[in-house]
């Protein structure tokens, strides 16, 4: 299966994955970076988030995650980029 999902702007994907990671650690949500493997490779949110073994071309496994957690990490990304746009229209 084929992932469809494209953004408009690649340039933004590591400011996503960012936000993604720092939501998922205010949450207390076990979310594994990418590219991180049980050899304990540095990263900021490693130590607070865990480490899953990376699959998939690079992709952190998150088959391990409810679908509560993953959509709580997801509609916080929503709320603080709909924050972010109001902020900014202001």
């Amino acid at each position: 299966m084929s992932n469809r999902n494209r953004k408009l702007v690649p340039e933004c994907r590591k400011a996503l994955d960012q936000m993604k990671y720092e939501i998922a650690s205010e949450l207390g949500v076990p979310f594994g970076q990418p590219g991180i493997g049980a050899n304990g490779a540095d990263s900021e949110f490693s130590g607070e988030l865990g480490s899953v073994p990376a699959s998939n071309g690079g992709a952190a496994y998150l088959g391990h995650l409810t679908s509560r957690e993953a959509g709580a990490v997801g509609g916080g990304i929503t709320k603080r980029l709909v924050q972010q746009a109001q902020q900014t229209l202001l």
